[in-house]
């Protein structure tokens, strides 16, 4: 990544702050970390509500590794953006079906789905789409990134497991322990109306936020589409 894409922490502090945040029913569930030289000191995970006060925290996130869209196409594409297609692909035939296709804007800069795209799941999330949709701007790419579970916690082979199964869940528990010291900081908590699963997704996204501001990301794709609104349709892992 160019050393313009990730801004950089104020000179008030010794420290940069960064985040994996995930929708979680009508709010965000936001994991935070410090991060001082080689030291990533993660934080207790917390809920807050609407994605406007994720964006306005303090103090101020380097990068926000977002479970959500960013970029969306106007006209519908069978498959849904590149950077979707191009995530299905790597995660290959068991797991890519785990990239949803994202929604589609409308004329009037409302988010929508099509027909065939409508399932239980994205109507859920569609509310905190709407939410990211109206907080986000080209400038807001410097620190706020669009991530994927599954991308996340893909070493060069997909996992094998879905995340909604107990096989799947202890796979990804054993991933962050091996890979991320301090996971349990996260994965140990006891918040309401956030489930076990939430939890092993934020520290996953966390986890790239340290490296998306490390400059060790991957986007997918290399070359990017860009939106009508000026945003970057792509995810990074």
């Amino acid at each position: 990544m160019s050393s313009s894409t990730v801004s950089r922490r104020g000179p008030d502090l010794p420290y940069s702050v960064v985040a994996g945040v995930t929708p979680c029913g009508p709010a965000w569930l936001i994991a935070p970390a410090k991060l001082q030289g080689t030291v990533f000191a993660p934080e207790a995970p917390f809920l807050a509500s609407p994605f406007s006060e994720v964006v306005d925290q303090r103090p101020t996130f380097e990068v926000i590794a977002l479970n959500a869209p960013v970029g969306y196409l106007d006209l519908a594409a069978a498959g849904g953006r590149t950077c979707d297609r191009e995530a299905r692909s790597i995660l290959g035939p068991k797991r890519g079906s785990s990239i949803q296709s994202a929604p589609v804007r409308s004329s009037t800069n409302e988010l929508e789905f099509l027909p065939d795209h409508l399932d239980a799941i994205s109507k859920t999330l569609l509310p905190r789409y709407r939410e990211v949709a109206t907080e986000m701007a080209p400038f807001r790419q410097r620190t706020v990134y669009e991530v994927h579970s599954d991308l996340c916690f893909n070493e060069g082979e997909p996992l094998q497991y879905s995340k909604h199964s107990e096989a799947g869940i202890q796979e990804r528990r054993e991933v962050l322990r091996a890979k991320f010291p301090g996971s349990e900081r996260i994965l140990g908590s006891e918040l309401p109306g956030v489930s076990f699963s939430h939890l092993v997704d934020v520290a996953a996204f966390l986890w790239t936020a340290r490296r998306i501001f490390a400059r060790a990301a991957i986007r997918i794709p290399q070359d990017p589409e860009w939106d009508e609104q000026g945003l970057r349709m792509e995810i990074l892992r």
